[in-house]
């Protein structure tokens, strides 16, 4: 008998994802019936969900099984008291290259010192010689799935990077500190820092004025985590002391940015618009159809929410 899968990551998304996951389920020997409409809730066995979608009451949904979220991030559902059905969030491996190449990418920028020269005024001849990376300590603030791959690929062009988490990780070597003496030892000896955690009530104004503090003059920071993780106004105001050289944000507590926001007109911010690493249709679609064949199976499903940690 076929399951019911509801898409219900709002109409705008469901042209990008029916076919490919029509093509998904059948790759996964999945025999389903996939609809972005639920006539009746208590016959749907899987919801495919994205914030924003067109479900806020989870409560009708008795047969479901799983809601598998189309975002890495959980923030805005993971407290839903109408949502007790198992949650999975999205580990899409073409996300975490997207990531990978966002990170690496804006890293070297600010390694070699790119934007001297890119955004020169008038001819000027200033030799100014970068260390190699092997001098250029990194700290990787999170070391899920993507910052242990982000990590990975930096330590791959000599970086010495330091990982760290809240909670105890081991990762050959790499490193890997975790509590709050482990934060100020991975960010007092960093000169570049990448925030890759989960939003949860633990991470938020992680980076807050005292920690910005911590930092060796000049670093510069990396943000395709969450917008919340830094407390902006410290922010803004290590960057006008220079303790923080630049920040290249790509996540923000508002979005898109508003347009009165200082980060836009601040001379040591570089502003992306949440690109850094966005799922791919594809991709997800295999991801979501290999957690209902799971649970068909009765396997364990993938990337599990712990309702208890938030993500």
């Amino acid at each position: 008998m076929p399951v019911n899968v509801f898409f219900a990551a709002g109409a705008a998304h469901w042209p990008d994802y029916r076919d490919a996951l029509h093509a998904a389920m059948a790759g996964a020997g999945v025999d389903a019936v996939l609809s972005d409409h639920a006539d009746d809730p208590a016959l749907v066995d899987y919801i495919i969900f994205a914030p924003g979608g067109i479900i806020s009451d989870f409560t009708p949904y008795t047969r479901t099984k799983a809601v598998l979220n189309l975002w890495a991030g959980v923030e805005k559902i993971v407290g839903n008291a109408t949502l007790t059905q198992p949650l999975c969030r999205m580990v899409d491996p073409a996300m975490t290259e997207s990531m990978v190449e966002w990170v690496v990418g804006h890293t070297l920028r600010h390694h070699l010192g790119m934007d001297r020269d890119i955004r020169q005024p008038a001819p000027h001849w200033d030799q100014v010689t970068p260390p190699i990376a092997r001098e250029r300590p990194v700290a990787m603030l999170g070391m899920g799935a993507l910052g242990q791959a982000c990590a990975q690929a930096l330590v791959a062009l000599n970086f010495p990077v330091t990982g760290w988490s809240r909670t105890a990780k081991h990762l050959p070597g790499i490193p890997c500190l975790h509590g709050d003496d482990g934060l100020e030892t991975a960010l007092r000896q960093a000169q570049i820092v990448v925030t890759l955690l989960p939003y949860t009530p633990g991470t938020k104004n992680l980076l807050d004025a005292r920690r910005l503090g911590w930092l060796p003059q000049g670093a510069v920071i990396i943000n395709p985590g969450r917008g919340t993780l830094i407390d902006d106004d410290a922010l803004l105001a290590a960057l006008d002391e220079g303790r923080v050289g630049h920040a290249t944000l790509d996540v923000f507590r508002v979005e898109p940015l508003p347009p009165e926001h200082p980060f836009w007109a601040h001379p040591r911010v570089t502003v992306t618009p949440h690109i850094a690493a966005n799922t791919r249709p594809l991709t997800a679609s295999r991801v979501v159809a290999e957690n209902v064949r799971r649970s068909e199976a009765g396997e364990v499903l993938q990337h599990l929410v712990d309702r208890n940690r938030g993500y």
